[in-house]
């Protein structure tokens, strides 16, 4: 919602402050469609050429981010310290009935009740690959929080591709701008024999070209990135706080302070006070009982 109203905002103000200045819109609309064919046809090219198609699909996915924000909402971050609390209760009573659910998540009544975690991929690999290498005697604290780290930053490098290709256009985009400005004043000196006020008419189609590239560049695409980014950033403490708990948890920490741990490493905006995660531990546990 609010991606929209700073839309409007910019509108607004960029084109309200134009007119009440006394200037007119003629020129911009008349020139706009070409204007934009060139500098927007050319940066979608040149961005189809920077990127593979795996890469533009996963841009445009995650476009969808300014609008819709963060993946993860403080009822996930306390669904997940409670998925967690069971994973690592049942890895301390009973090691065989957890390889039931390590093997097959999708089939696991533990993971089944929580189906938003369940359905990321890479939150279930996590958790299910960290416990599996614990019960294989690979428990060593410090490694297993360093492989943990070299993973998870994979994932942000792969995950952060989408901002870096929409901040690349955008410092594309005044550039493309000019491109069209120039090839506007090409235009107007090809017809240097017209009177003034079609001379005019013309620089000023052809300048719209400048200002597009640069309305564009900072008015949208550049916040579109940053905001990617942002967001992104976000929900990668979600999967930050399996690496906190699970690493408490070879410290042989009891699973209480296991949680307590990644409900203090949980972002403040996205933290459960200690009474609300105690509550729903407690009907964790009479569910599972």
């Amino acid at each position: 919602m609010i991606g929209i109203v700073g839309i409007v905002i910019i509108f607004a103000m960029v084109f309200g402050g134009y007119l009440l200045a006394g200037g007119k819109l003629g020129i911009i609309i008349k020139a706009l469609p070409f204007e934009m064919m060139m500098i927007c046809g050319a940066a979608v090219g040149a961005f189809a050429i920077g990127n593979d198609m795996a890469s533009i699909k996963h841009t445009l996915k995650d476009v969808g981010k300014i609008f819709k924000g963060p993946k993860w909402k403080p009822a996930d971050y306390r669904d997940l310290l409670c998925l967690l609390f069971e994973m690592i209760r049942v890895a301390r009573q009973n090691p065989l009935e957890l390889e039931s659910h390590i093997e097959a998540p999708a089939d696991s009544a533990i993971f089944g009740r929580y189906p938003k975690i369940t359905a990321d991929s890479t939150a279930v690999e996590l958790i299910c690959d960290t416990l599996r290498a614990a019960s294989m005697n690979y428990d060593d604290p410090h490694q297993v929080e360093e492989v943990l780290e070299k993973r998870l930053e994979a994932h942000m490098h792969h995950a952060m591709h989408s901002s870096h290709a929409l901040q690349t256009v955008a410092d594309g985009l005044p550039a493309l701008g000019i491109v069209a400005a120039v090839l506007g004043v090409i235009k107007t000196m090809g017809s240097i024999d017209q009177p003034p006020e079609i001379l005019g008419k013309m620089i000023g189609g052809a300048l719209v070209g400048t200002f597009l590239g640069v309305f564009l560049a900072y008015g949208f695409v550049g916040p579109f990135a940053v905001r990617v980014r942002a967001v992104t950033e976000e929900d990668a403490h979600f999967y930050h706080l399996i690496r906190e708990v699970l690493v408490a948890n070879l410290h042989n920490h009891p699973p209480t302070i296991c949680i307590e741990v990644g409900r203090q490493n949980t972002p403040g905006a996205m933290r459960p006070s200690f009474s609300e995660l105690e509550e729903a531990l407690k009907a964790t546990k009479q569910e599972a009982a």
